[in-house]
Parts: C-alpha cells; sequence; structure tokens
C-alpha cells in the first residue's frame, strides 16, 4: 500500500481524520494513514516503548491492505451491512482486526527469517502493546469496566495470541479468525 504520515489531521478517500483516529488502512485509496502523534501518545499513555511496538502498528494497517487484496476486506464490509445487530457487527470486526494482528506476527516472522532484523525483547515489545490496545483493556482504562458487546478490535488477550501465532508459524493458512467459534479467538 501506499503510506501517508501525518501530524494531528489527514483527508483521505476515506474521509477526514484526526490524531485521534490513530493509525488506519483506507481501501478506497489503497492507503496506510500513520500519524506520528499516535506513537508519542501510545508510549506516554500506554507505556509501549521501543521499535517493533510501532512496527507492529504498522504491520496490523498494512495486514488491512492484504485483507483487501484477498477480498476479505470487502466481504466483512458486506457482512457488517447486512448484520441484524451492532453486536454481530462489532464481532465481524473484531475477527478482522484480529486477522490483521496475525498478519502483523506473519510480517515479523519472515523480516527476522531473511534479515535476521529481531533483537532480543522485540517480540514481547509487540505483544505488549498488543495487550494494551485490546479492547477490554482500553475501556477498563477509560471507565472502569468493559462492555463485551462493544469490543471491536478484540480482546487485549486475543490480540497478543493472534500476533504471536503470525510470529510463531509464519504460515498465512493458520490465520482464519473466521471459522473458530468467537469464544475460542
Amino acid at each position: 500500500p501506499k503510506l501517508v504520515v501525518f501530524n494531528g489531521a489527514v483527508q483521505s478517500a476515506c474521509g477526514g481524520a484526526t490524531s485521534q483516529t490513530g493509525p488506519f488502512y483506507c481501501s478506497a485509496d489503497e492507503t496506510v494513514y500513520i500519524d506520528l502523534s499516535f506513537f508519542k501518545e501510545m508510549e506516554q499513555s500506554l507505556g509501549a516503548k521501543g521499535d517493533f511496538a510501532w512496527a507492529y502498528v504498522i504491520a496490523h494497517e498494512v495486514g488491512h491492505h492484504v485483507q483487501h487484496l484477498l477480498g476479505v476486506l470487502d466481504k466483512v464490509h458486506s457482512a457488517q451491512q447486512s448484520a441484524g445487530s451492532q453486536k454481530e457487527a462489532n464481532r465481524l470486526s473484531v475477527r478482522l482486526e484480529l486477522q490483521a494482528d496475525f498478519y502483523a506476527g506473519i510480517w515479523a516472522y519472515h523480516d527476522n527469517k531473511m534479515f535476521n532484523s529481531l533483537e532480543a525483547g522485540d517480540l514481547e515489545e509487540g505483544l505488549e502493546i498488543a495487550s494494551r490496545i485490546g479492547d477490554d483493556y482500553l475501556q477498563k482504562q477509560a471507565q472502569g469496566y468493559a462492555v463485551p458487546e462493544t469490543f471491536n478490535h478484540g480482546t487485549s488477550a486475543q490480540r497478543s495470541r493472534w500476533l504471536k501465532k503470525g510470529f510463531t508459524t509464519g504460515d498465512i493458512q493458520q490465520g482464519d479468525t473466521f471459522s473458530p467459534r468467537y469464544n475460542s479467538l
């Protein structure tokens, strides 16, 4: 995908976005948008430090581009439009996001295999930030409790598990987050 780095606000083919949006992928222009202030916020409010934590976030967004190329993104967006409830649309979103986490792990596996790029502690940095951007963690930080039916990215445990699965297997065939029962993700 193309990459646009911004600070503050940006206009994409998917609409306008501000720093509060955080990094995102827009399939309409096949571009990953990265707000540099997000990484500062990630470090200050979530304690996420290290280059691999940043790389994981970017790789996750590139994972959405992979989903776009494979047709998964359009299928999920269509299914969300016809979902019977917001809760069901959110469940589909969680599965999509966990697959993007898995793809980020796949990238790390192959990058490390080709370039020996990971240093001691890098994977742990990624797993730590994955756990700190889980819906349950973020909701508990913001309001003191979690509301599972509103989750749209997955729990801390799910996000870490799928990132790690991608990294340990290196096998794209292992990333079907849509077939497992929801509770077993």
